[in-house]
C-alpha cells in the first residue's frame, strides 16, 4: 500500500499525522531517518525541506546541528513548533511556512546539508528539477542530500503488483483531498543528473520507499 497516498489522508488532521506514518511503514520511517541523521554533525547547518511536524528537523538538532524547516502547512508546522519546545531545541531550530519555489530565495552555498522525508513526491517534474537545482546551490562543497520518498519500483512485476494495490488507494485520496500522488520515476538518475554523486541507496522489500545519501560534487 502506497505510503504517500495514505500519508495525504492523514494530512486532513495533523496531529493524526505522526501516528498515521509510524502505522503505515511499520516503523520502517522512523529507522530510515535515524540512518539519514546520523551523517549530521554538531554545529553544522541544515535545512529539512517539507519538514511537516518536524520529525527529521528534531532528530538533526538534536545531533547539534542549526536546523531551519520549511513546509506550507501551517498546521503542521504548529506542530512541529511545539514538538521543538517540548525537546528543549528552541535553540537550534527554526520553523518557517515556505515552500519549494521559494528556495531560490536561499543564499548560495548555506548549508552543510539538505534533507528530506516524503516530499519530493508531492512534487511535479518540473517543481522537482527546480528544488534539486536550488538545493545544490544552497548546497556548500560537498554538502550533503539526504533523502527518503516514495518511488516506482524498478522491477516490472513489482510495478503491476503495486499499481493493483495502489489504484483504490488513489481514487479514495483524490475523492478526500482533490490531490494525486507522484511517485518518482527514476530518481537516482534525477539527483546524479544535477550535480550529485549518489554515496548510499537502500529500497525496501517492495522496491517502493528509498533512502539515499549523496554529496554535492
Amino acid at each position: 500500500m502506497s505510503t504517500y497516498v495514505l500519508m495525504r489522508i492523514f494530512e486532513s488532521s495533523a496531529n493524526r499525522y505522526d501516528w498515521g506514518i509510524r502505522f503505515l511503514t511499520f516503523g520502517k520511517l522512523d529507522a530510515l531517518y535515524d540512518e539519514l541523521t546520523a551523517y549530521v554533525g554538531k554545529g553544522q547547518t541544515v535545512l529539512d525541506v517539507g519538514c511537516g511536524t518536524g520529525a527529521l528537523t528534531c532528530r538533526a538538532a538534536r545531533k547539534g546541528a542549526f536546523v531551519k524547516g520549511i513546509d506550507i502547512n501551517p498546521e503542521m508546522l504548529e506542530i512541529g513548533r511545539k514538538r521543538v519546545e517540548a525537546e528543549n531545541l528552541i535553540d537550534r531550530v527554526v520553523l518557517s511556512e515556505m515552500g519549494i519555489a521559494e528556495l531560490d530565495s536561499e543564499p548560495a552555498e548555506s548549508f552543510d546539508i539538505v534533507m528530506s522525508g516524503l516530499c519530493f513526491s508531492e512534487l511535479t517534474e518540473a517543481e522537482l528539477a527546480f528544488a534539486l537545482k536550488h538545493i545544490r546551490r544552497i548546497l556548500k562543497t560537498n554538502g550533503l542530500l539526504l533523502v527518503a520518498d516514495e518511488i516506482i519500483p524498478g522491477n516490472w512485476l513489482k510495478r503491476i503488483l503495486l499499481r493493483m494495490v495502489r489504484l483504490p488507494v488513489v481514487v479514495l485520496t483524490y475523492l478526500l483531498t482533490q490531490t494525486s500522488t507522484h511517485p518518482l520515476k527514476n530518481f537516482a538518475d534525477q539527483i546524479e543528473s544535477n550535480g550529485f554523486l549518489i554515496e548510499t541507496s537502500k529500497r525496501n522489500f517492495a522496491g517502493d520507499f528509498i533512502g539515499i545519501i549523496a554529496r554535492k560534487t
